[in-house]
């Protein structure tokens, strides 16, 4: 079919505030769209390559900052769409479309004259007068074609280009499998008995989930983390936890066509060889050649220093967990099962609350509030809800964000609720990138799981839903004040191991006693948390660090083990097995993400080599908040325009080291975490 780009709703928006038109979009319409975009990008590729003018500044990097942006649209639009409103069709689309997404870049990276037009200024660089931001987009734009291959042979580069394809092949269908996985599994529960312990809020979700799922009056848990999580954590039945535990680490390793063992074999072997094409020695070489941390030497220092310390707490922890067992008149020791559970309970003795004493003060929609209000005091932005507008889901919403002066700087959408349709986990996305240059502001999204509530009952959110809530919207920040010329280096498009500063840093905003006694409100009363009730939920943050830790710690070191040898494993289970055996991992610990559901590393490879990259950003949030706390005004007003005119507007401008010493004046060390996480 013949498709006019210029009139698709996918490419060319015509929805309200410049958004698309999600009623004019159909499911069907992307592969062709798709298709059609990928054609369109590689002709204007070939007219900046075949440009018989000498390579300048804007005849090749601006221009190729300038290409592309029908891809880009409907690439936005259906990205969103796979991860948070998938079905059959989509997921056939993605997986049809993956590999063609990766050859697509590969034509472009592979392309000869276009690389040689780009080497050529990269070559004369320091002549050309280009300011720091030009800079670094021309080091960016010359990096990224040779560590695609650019400067690869004959077979080497065919090979490079097949294994590149295949990866995005085995990443889609690593994370659909996942998916179907967590879709599928449902522990229903008829007599409600088996609701024993649960809180009434989770009572209600789990109704929720029975009526979604075809089951109306009854009751079931699902593997959506907003649920299985306080499930485990609540449920006095002890066979019941198991087998959501077991359920819930088993996905990705069910056996049958969703297994993930063999794409993670497959995976990591082609990882390596990639990696050896480029004349790397590992996969992690290559991975953290343009990374702040630089090699996986530096990675494990860091990542052994907190083991060491997590596991010691760790060990405490589990002392007292079995402690407790014993004097509930149990003869078992404590399992994987069994620790979230006893651990509230050891909380609430030492703290004396409990997440039902919690919850009525943490309501979504004021917790919601509490992320704006306090980037309005830092940043100077406000928004507006913009009721009315058909977005790719009935629960999204949209906000105006506006500049101090009223004029609008961003749009934000916000959607909130676990649903069978969204993949697990919560991530910040955009429908737009900011850029001068393009004339463009951002369109930023937050995607979460939380328990959607029965109709007409608010929702309510744990303090961990809370914390999840501040830490992505300080990257949707990350992408709203952004200011720059050039679209490659907006927003997000940093380092991955300094990408998590903003988001990780935002999260200390919501342990601010102010912020909590004026959003924490009862949901009947309107009143705040009661003082005695706050300084226990404070005082408890650090409670149950060392699980907290260990679970962390052990996902990261297992992805830096796996891709920090010359070989990959050809059986990825017994090496995963054989890593947390030599690290010592406490028997009832477990790593966060168990490598068959290990989406950060195995979905793609955004995190591949680079999960070590949320601590490596904690050591920066801590000595960052720290900043403001040693003025005495976590508002500060100095401090907060530092922050951001350096970290939250400059996107890839500036190298991170830079741009992290321009706001503190130098590099942190990770005194500050050690002691946020209560280990020292």
């Amino acid at each position: 079919m013949t498709v006019d780009l210029a009139a698709s709703p996918l490419t060319h928006w015509t929805g309200p505030h410049d958004l698309p038109d999600y009623t004019a979009i159909r499911d069907e319409d992307f592969e062709p769209v798709i298709r059609a975009a990928f054609k369109a990008h590689l002709a204007e590729i070939e007219a900046i390559a075949s440009n018989p003018a000498e390579p300048t500044w804007q005849n090749t990097i601006e221009a190729l900052e300038i290409s592309g942006e029908a891809l880009s649209r409907v690439s936005a639009i259906f990205f969103n769409r796979a991860g948070s409103h998938t079905n059959d069709t989509i997921r056939e689309v993605e997986r049809t479309v993956s590999p063609l997404y990766a050859r697509h870049r590969t034509e472009v990276a592979m392309n000869k004259p276009l690389f040689e037009r780009v080497d050529t200024i990269w070559q004369k660089r320091d002549s050309l007068g280009l300011t720091t931001e030009q800079l670094r987009v021309l080091e960016r734009r010359w990096k990224g074609f040779v560590r695609s291959g650019a400067a690869l042979e004959g077979e080497e580069q065919k090979r490079f280009a097949d294994v590149t394809e295949k990866l995005a092949t085995l990443g889609t269908q690593f994370g659909q499998n996942v998916l179907a996985d967590e879709s599928d599994w449902i522990l229903l529960i008829e007599d409600d008995a088996d609701l024993a312990g649960l809180p009434g809020w989770l009572v209600d979700a789990l109704a929720s989930v029975a009526e979604e799922r075809g089951h109306p009056g009854k009751h079931a848990v699902s593997l959506s983390r907003s649920i299985a999580d306080p499930f485990l954590t609540h449920s006095s039945r002890r066979d019941l936890r198991e087998k959501v535990y077991s359920a819930w680490i088993a996905r990705g390793e069910n056996g049958g066509a969703t297994d993930n063992r063999g794409i993670i074999a497959e995976t990591l072997a082609l990882r390596q060889e990639q990696a050896s094409l480029l004349g790397y020695e590992t996969y992690a070489a290559y991975k953290l050649d343009d990374t702040m941390a630089k090699t996986a030497e530096n990675v494990g220092e860091l990542l052994e220093t907190v083991w060491e310390k997590g596991v010691a707490r760790a060990n405490e922890e589990a002392d007292d967990i079995a402690g407790l067992i014993a004097e509930e008149g149990h003869n078992y020791r404590p399992a994987k099962w069994d620790w979230r559970y006893y651990a509230e309970k050891i909380r609430k003795q030492r703290y004396d609350f409990s997440d039902d004493d919690v919850k009525p003060y943490m309501q979504l929609e004021k917790i919601i509030e509490a992320s704006f209000a306090v980037a309005t005091r830092l940043f100077g932005i406000t928004f507006e809800e913009v009721k009315g507008v058909a977005l790719h889901h009935p629960d999204a919403r949209l906000w105006a964000v506006k500049n101090p002066d009223g004029m609008q700087r961003a749009l934000f959408i916000g959607d909130y609720f676990a649903r069978p349709s969204k993949r697990s986990g919560a991530w910040m996305s955009g429908l737009r990138s900011q850029s001068k240059l393009l004339g463009e502001t951002p369109v930023i999204l937050n995607t979460m799981n939380f328990a959607k509530p029965p109709a007409g009952k608010p929702a309510f959110l744990s303090f961990d839903d809370a914390r999840t809530l501040f830490h992505e919207f300080g990257h949707a920040l990350h992408g709203m004040l952004s200011d720059v010329t050039y679209p490659s280096v907006s927003g997000t498009a940093v380092s991955r191991d300094f990408v998590e500063l903003p988001s990780q840093l935002y999260e200390h905003w919501l342990t601010v006693p102010e912020v909590l006694n004026t959003y924490a409100l009862h949901y009947e009363t309107g009143e705040p948390m009661p003082k005695e009730l706050l300084d226990k939920v404070l005082a408890a943050q650090t409670f149950n660090a060392g699980f907290e830790t260990v679970e962390y710690t052990a996902s990261a070191l297992v992805d830096m083990a796996y891709h920090a040898r010359k070989d990959a494993p050809e059986k990825p289970m017994e090496f995963e097995a054989k890593v947390l055996d030599e690290i010592k991992i406490p028997d009832a610990l477990s790593m966060r993400h168990r490598s068959p559901h290990f989406q950060h590393i195995f979905a793609g490879d955004g995190y591949a080599a680079g999960y070590y990259s949320y601590m490596w950003s904690e050591v920066m949030d801590a000595d960052a908040f720290a900043a403001f706390e040693e003025t005495g005004d976590p508002f500060n007003a100095e401090i907060a325009e530092k922050l951001k005119t350096h970290i939250y507007s400059s996107g890839g401008t500036v190298d991170p080291e830079d741009a992290y010493k321009a706001f503190r004046g130098r590099l942190p060390t990770p005194d500050a975490m050690l002691k946020g996480r209560g280990l020292v």
